[in-house]
């Protein structure tokens, strides 16, 4: 772990014996935006960079249009920006359809520990928050770091206990640091602050179900959880009252949805919900995405990809595959097999295992281009998905990182194998600024030109000075 440990950024310390929600308020109104280190300040704007570079590329797809026609139905014309469209859209239906976009390739970075894509959620929140209310750079990016901060350890304390439950924690847990950015950029009080938190626990949502099928759900949870948000912190800011226990209480958030699953509250920790606001920087330990794909994933890519370089291997030499993995990976990637290895769709490619293992031997690389119709139903990827199979290795069960490994048998009778204990874009085998800055370039410019991509780079890189968003909305909405 490389959490940045500075002295408190915090204008004062909320009280050691009030409930979550309120330490939570405390810690969303009291963040000093001029205190905040200058290092957290420009990896944010990295973050921001890159989930708008993805969300710009999400608009050639198909599930991108169908998103906008819907909110555009229901909600009509607006003054918010759509990213990457000729439209703008009110409020809420702007944060939900952005953070679509934002999620819908799986592009995203995550925070390893909380098992959550919490900028998705948190970037077009800020966006809109911050338009809505005039807000300036500082601000934003204070916002974005308060609801960043909140949803990385909400997540952390159940230990990957949401996804074990068929939740998803992007749209559950993700509404909730949404609601304090939102609260944050509504200037709200503490103790509304507070009760939206308990507003938002009657909102939240997210289901894992969309993996039987590879249903288009998932992409829209971070959206949600910011329409949540700006909802709950519309509705407390007029005095509704909300639940004071919206965490810790008989019917809070993690009793609700973990109580029967996971054995009480000694199997997860309230204390880590609050434990080091201000000072502890989590998003440090938020990893960017090298590949289009379940950062579950990334490991085994990177494993195959090493073994086909450094033996120089052709889909023939390979006689069998099997993939190391940790045994939280197994429901999401691994099972059931017989899916995993004929991906109908390319929801259902990015979280087989079996796919991503067979693609990146067969083409050497694993890039969006490997996620159409084209790839998914190659015979030659669809062969090598047969002959992967996979099996669980205590040595691969790390809470923090994505671990995994690659044996091949090859048809001369050599074993050959590669593991990665760090997954690629994590703070333990870090991405570049350059690497991610190619990475935004790579996505804008396969939905605008590089005049419009400048621009909108240009924007998020000058956020800190900047007076308000005016300039960021301009240049990512096409209207």
């Amino acid at each position: 772990m490389n959490t940045v440990v500075k002295p408190a950024a915090l204008k004062r310390t909320a009280a050691a014996d009030g409930t979550i929600s309120e330490r939570l308020a405390a810690f969303a109104a009291g963040l000093d935006a001029a205190r905040i280190p200058a290092e957290v300040i420009e990896r944010a704007k990295l973050h921001i960079l890159d989930c708008f570079g993805i969300g710009l590329a999400s608009t050639t797809y198909e599930f991108g249009h169908r998103m906008a026609n819907a909110m555009h139905a229901l909600g009509g014309d607006g003054a918010y920006p759509a990213i990457g469209l000729p439209l703008r859209l009110p409020l809420r239906d702007s944060v939900h359809l952005n953070g679509t976009l934002i999620h819908g390739l799986d592009f995203d970075d995550t925070h390893g520990a909380g098992v959550i894509h919490a900028s998705t959620s948190a970037i077009p929140t800020v966006l809109g928050a911050a338009l809505a209310n005039g807000a300036g750079g500082k601000e934003a990016l204070a916002a974005y770091l308060v609801a960043m901060e909140a949803s990385a350890r909400i997540g952390m304390a159940v230990n990957g206990a949401f996804h074990k439950a068929g939740h998803h924690p992007t749209g559950l847990v993700g509404a909730f640091g949404c609601t304090l950015a939102a609260g944050r950029l509504g200037d709200l009080s503490e103790p509304q602050i507070a009760h939206a938190q308990g507003i938002a626990l009657s909102m939240a949502a997210g289901s894992l179900e969309f993996l039987s099928d590879g249903a288009w759900t998932k992409r829209q949870h971070p959206g949600w959880a910011g329409v949540c948000a700006i909802t709950a912190a519309g509705m407390a800011k007029q005095g509704f009252a909300g639940p004071k226990q919206a965490y810790e209480g008989r019917y809070g958030l993690f009793k609700l949805h973990l109580g029967a699953h996971v054995g009480g509250d000694a199997d997860y920790d309230l204390e880590a919900c609050t434990k080091g606001l201000g000072r502890e920087w989590e998003l440090f330990n938020v990893a960017f995405k090298p590949y289009p794909a379940c950062h579950f994933n990334h490991a085994f890519a990177d494993s195959a990809l090493a073994l086909r370089a450094k033996h120089k291997l052709k889909p023939e030499d390979v006689k069998s595959v099997t993939a190391l993995t940790g045994e939280r990976q197994i429901a999401v990637v691994c099972e059931p097999e017989a899916d995993k290895r004929r991906p109908k769709n390319s929801y259902e490619a990015q979280f087989s295992v079996h796919y991503i293992i067979a693609a990146a031997l067969v083409r050497g690389r694993f890039t969006l281009d490997e996620l159409d119709g084209s790839a998914f139903t190659d015979p030659a990827i669809l062969a090598l998905c047969d002959r992967v199979a996979y099996k669980a290795d205590p040595a691969m069960n790390s809470l923090r990182y994505y671990s995994g490994g690659v044996v091949i048998e090859t048809a001369d009778g050599r074993t050959l194998e590669h593991r990665e204990m760090h997954n690629r874009g994590s703070d333990a085998n870090p991405l570049s600024a350059a690497d991610i800055e190619a990475k935004y370039w790579s996505n804008a410019t396969r939905a605008v030109g590089r005049g419009r991509a400048q621009r909108v780079l240009d924007a998020v890189m000058g956020l800190d000075k900047a007076k308000d968003l005016r300039a960021l909305g301009d240049a990512l909405c096409l209207a």
